[in-house]
């Protein structure tokens, strides 16, 4: 059962939630990459503690970066002591932002083989050392390697042991497993590595334009609202909280496609005859 409307229900259960307002990231749900976020305060917040230039760039990656943060950091996962595991690290910043807070994160990613084979060795996007996730000198050295352990892992064969942490995240990778069914499956086994009531946050590729057809078995596929639809029924009948927002934002640049040679305006973009943008996904495991 499916309900539209602009406001969530919290009270009611096995009944998934879709709310139409423009999305925002103060209070956050489950929600695409939108120019009005890349205005707000919080999204220059986390510019800043990420390091990375956020004028005049709207970019999606920066929004998915401020978008994981800030959903970690208004559940209150972002303070000492919280476990934390991150699937498909490459090199991004938010491991070191999240050590800095005084979190325990496992950061895991591909082996240098696969990654190799898939591309990503070579891309700059890969890091094969612990080191490379703190390259920007967001965390003290010494506090950084007291808070991480770096590990490889398949996001399509989880390891048992990796188990009872209080949050899981990933950063436009499910979208890179092989399959649209492959993807939806690891967001569902990523939630067995939370203790109860804990927090998954995931980002990924969405069709803006088509509900029907899409790009899937491919090295990249873009996931449509009805694929998003199931996971959230599914989801929720095992106890599981998610509301979802499918607003693709108001704003000028929100009507923007951008094509090669890539612009500084980059919500949306064209990958083949489709539209794309970043997706977050907010999960509450079931208590």
């Amino acid at each position: 059962m499916i309900s539209e409307q602009n406001a969530p229900m919290t009270n009611v259960k096995r009944q998934l939630v879709i709310i139409n307002n423009e999305p925002s990231l103060t209070n956050p749900v489950s929600q695409m990459a939108t120019e009005a976020q890349c205005r707000s305060d919080a999204f220059y917040y986390w510019c800043e503690e990420t390091r990375l230039p956020h004028e005049p760039i709207f970019h999606r990656k920066l929004w998915e970066y401020a978008y994981i943060l800030q959903c970690l950091s208004e559940t209150g996962m972002m303070s000492p002591s919280r476990r934390g595991l991150g699937f498909g690290v490459g090199k991004e910043p938010l491991v070191a932002v999240m050590a800095a807070r005084g979190c325990d994160i496992v950061a895991t990613d591909l082996d240098i083989d696969e990654a190799t084979k898939q591309g990503w060795a070579g891309s700059g996007e890969y890091a094969a050392t612990l080191e490379a996730l703190n390259d920007r000198g967001i965390c003290p050295a010494a506090r950084f390697a007291s808070h991480v352990i770096y590990r490889v892992a398949d996001m399509n064969k989880i390891d048992a042991d990796l188990v009872g942490f209080d949050f899981v995240y990933s950063s436009c990778a499910l979208e890179h497993v092989g399959s649209i069914e492959l993807g939806l499956e690891f967001v569902k086994n990523s939630l067995k590595c939370l203790r109860p009531g804990g927090i998954a946050v995931h980002t990924t590729e969405f069709n803006v334009l088509s509900n029907d057809a899409t790009i899937d078995n491919q090295q990249t596929v873009l996931f449509r609202r009805q694929d998003i639809d199931r996971l959230g029924a599914e989801l929720l009948n095992q106890g599981h909280e998610i509301v979802l927002n499918y607003n693709p934002g108001s704003g000028p640049f929100d009507r923007h496609i951008d094509v090669p040679p890539w612009s500084g305006i980059h919500l949306k973009l064209q990958l083949e005859q489709y539209v794309t943008t970043s997706l977050g996904l907010l999960i509450k495991k079931a208590s």
